[in-house]
């Protein structure tokens, strides 16, 4: 695999009129967790969509990933089972092609992407808003400390990873304090309001 991300062949012009909410933010922010609490805020909501990320790394209880191996992966990868797809950490990244449809059927699509999509996501997609969820360094070395996840790699690398210009920001939530409170933060920007 390679660390650039892949777009579909299928998408040759702006896909919309729905909405593509991009959350990214560094390992440790509080990314899944969040999002999980403004899917059960949106549960009654059927225009607000949460598509599972296909990942080759083991699944976690705060994520809702499906797990693949990275054999099943390169073949849903050669099938055009993903709308995009990417590497990071040594681990393959996808989301389903299915959110095309979705987003062709007006909804608002929420999903945890790499910072490194994002320029090539703005392009394929007509109305792309990106969150970034972050934390103080310190507060994402503990974060990252206490869940000693095998598959996350040396704490130090992923906090130092370099973030592109083209991953700046619509809206930015610093994750420190009540979890519901930005909770609601992320809720709120995925309605639109």
């Amino acid at each position: 695999m390679t660390e650039a991300p892949a777009i579909s062949d299928h998408a040759k012009t702006a896909i919309g009129p729905g909405r593509l909410i991009l959350v990214v933010g560094p390992s440790g922010a509080g990314k899944d967790t969040l999002i999980g609490l403004a899917q059960s805020a949106c549960a009654e909501d059927g225009t607000v969509v949460f598509p599972r990320r296909v990942v080759t790394r083991e699944a976690t209880a705060s994520e809702d990933n499906e797990q693949v191996s990275l054999e099943a992966f390169q073949q849903r990868r050669a099938d055009g089972g993903f709308a995009v797809h990417w590497e990071a950490h040594g681990h393959g990244y996808g989301l389903p092609v299915s959110i095309d449809d979705e987003i062709r059927a007006g909804r608002t699509v929420v999903v945890n992407v790499s910072r490194a999509v994002v320029e090539t996501m703005r392009r394929v997609y007509a109305h792309v808003t990106v969150v970034s969820i972050t934390a103080p360094s310190d507060i994402l070395a503990q974060r990252l400390a206490a869940r000693a996840r095998g598959s996350d790699g040396q704490i130090e690398h992923r906090l130092r990873r370099a973030v592109d210009d083209a991953a700046a920001p619509d809206a930015t939530i610093i994750n420190v304090g009540s979890v519901e409170y930005h909770a609601r933060q992320l809720t709120r920007i995925i309605r639109g309001e």
